[in-house]
């Protein structure tokens, strides 16, 4: 399963302040998720993306709802416009 999120930072987020948050957040909490296959976070001209690879949705739904009560997570969620977050999810192909 793809999941695929895209966003801008919150008003007055230094984007280095992210990228050392996000990295934190990877190694900390993202990595010890079971299903979890690779994640990706990169920056364009519409904004930030990251792109996570998972065995299933489940494991997707289940990462997410411990990323909750997560430190590294919330920290990250502080720095991320949650109005402009856009979360896809893709079923690989046959």
């Amino acid at each position: 399963m793809i999941e695929i999120v895209r966003f801008r930072l919150a008003p007055g987020t230094d984007p280095a302040s992210f990228v050392q948050a996000d990295k934190a957040f990877q190694e900390d909490f993202a990595y010890h998720q079971p299903g979890l296959v690779r994640r990706t976070t990169a920056r364009g001209d519409a904004g930030w993306v990251v792109i996570t690879l998972w065995r299933s949705e489940e494991d997707a739904r289940g990462a997410a709802a411990r990323a909750s009560q997560d430190p590294a997570a919330r920290r990250l969620h502080d720095l991320i416009d949650q109005a402009s977050v856009q979360t896809e999810r893709y079923g690989e192909l046959d």
